[in-house]
C-alpha cells in the first residue's frame, strides 16, 4: 500500500482522510464518553443513513442531484439532527438521555422509507454502510480536511469549557459559561465528524471509532489530557493498520478498523489487570 499511495490518487486520498479521521474522532469522542453521551454516535449516524439514502433517491428521480456528493446531505441531515438533540434535552431536562433514542429511532425510520423508496440497496449506498478505500474522492478529502482543522481550531480553542461542562455542568454554568452555546458547538462538531467519517468506518460503524480508542486509553490512562493523547494514538493506530489490512487482505476497511480497535481494548484491559496483579505479587513474596 505505501508504494500505491505514491502511484494511486485513491490510495492517497484513503490514507491522509484516515489520518485526520483517527485525529478527529477519539479528540471528540474523549468528551463525548465523559459526558456519558456515548450514544449519540450511534444516533447521529443512523440520521446521516437517512441522509445518503435521501441524496441517493433524489438523484435517481432528479437529473440535478446526479453530480452531488451524498456526503452533503448527510451532513446537512446529521447537523439538523443534532440541533434536534439539543432541543429534546431542553424539552425532557429530567430525562435528557430519551432525546438520543428518539433521534436515532427517526434516523433508522426515515433511512428505511428512503431506501425502500429507491428499491433497496445499491452498490453506493454499501460503500457508506461499510466504507471503502476506493470511495473516498480528492473532494471528500478537502471537505474532511476543513472540517479537521475547525475541529481542532475549536477544541484548542475551547478545551477549558468543555472540560468544565464534561466534568462539572453546574459549576461551569455558575462560572459564567455559555452552556447552551457550548453545546451547540460541540454537537455540531460531533455530527460533522460523524458525517465525515463514514467514507472510511461507514455510517454503521463510526461509532466505534469515537468510543473504542478512549475506552482503551481510560483504562490505562493518568490523567485527562493523557486520555486525549493515547485515544488520538489508538485512533491513529486502528485506523491506518485497518486500511493497511484491509487492502491487502481485501477485506471491508471499516469493519477491520473497528476490529483492531476491540484488539488494543483487550490489549489495554489485560494490561491494567497484569499492572494490578503485580503490587500483589510482590507483597506475597
Amino acid at each position: 500500500m505505501i508504494q500505491g499511495i505514491f502511484h494511486y490518487e485513491f490510495l492517497q486520498n484513503a490514507f491522509f482522510t484516515g489520518i485526520m479521521i483517527g485525529l478527529i474522532a477519539p479528540l471528540l469522542g474523549v468528551f463525548i464518553v465523559v459526558r456519558r453521551l456515548s450514544l449519540i454516535a450511534d444516533a447521529l449516524s443512523h440520521v446521516t443513513l437517512a441522509g445518503i439514502a435521501a441524496s441517493l433517491l433524489l438523484g435517481k428521480y432528479f437529473s440535478a442531484f446526479n453530480g452531488l456528493n451524498p456526503i452533503y446531505i448527510g451532513m446537512a441531515f446529521s447537523v439538523s439532527g443534532s440541533l434536534f438533540i439539543e432541543k429534546l434535552r431542553g424539552v425532557y431536562k429530567h430525562y435528557q438521555e430519551l432525546a438520543i433514542p428518539i433521534i436515532l429511532s427517526s434516523g433508522i425510520g426515515l433511512g428505511v422509507i428512503f431506501i425502500s423508496l429507491a428499491n433497496g440497496f445499491n452498490t453506493d449506498l454499501f460503500s457508506y454502510l461499510f466504507g471503502s478505500v476506493t470511495a473516498v474522492s480528492r473532494t471528500d478529502l478537502w471537505v474532511i480536511l476543513i472540517i479537521s482543522i475547525f475541529v481542532v481550531l475549536l477544541v484548542f480553542l475551547l478545551y477549558k469549557e468543555l472540560f468544565l461542562l464534561s466534568f462539572d455542568e453546574e459549576h461551569a454554568k455558575a462560572s459564567g459559561i455559555a452552556a447552551k452555546s457550548i453545546h451547540f458547538v460541540f454537537i455540531l462538531m460531533v455530527a460533522l465528524v460523524i458525517a465525515a467519517s463514514m467514507r472510511i468506518v461507514g455510517i454503521l460503524l463510526v461509532s466505534s471509532l469515537m468510543t473504542l480508542p478512549v475506552a482503551a486509553s481510560i483504562r490505562i490512562a493518568k490523567g485527562f489530557k493523557q486520555t486525549i493523547f493515547l485515544s488520538i494514538i489508538f485512533g491513529e493506530t486502528s485506523v491506518l493498520g485497518g486500511l493497511f489490512t484491509a487492502y491487502y487482505l481485501n477485506l471491508a476497511p471499516g469493519g477491520t478498523i473497528v476490529m483492531i480497535a476491540v484488539l488494543i481494548l483487550v490489549l489495554a484491559l489485560a494490561f491494567k489487570k497484569i499492572r494490578h496483579k503485580e503490587p500483589e505479587q510482590v507483597g506475597g513474596e
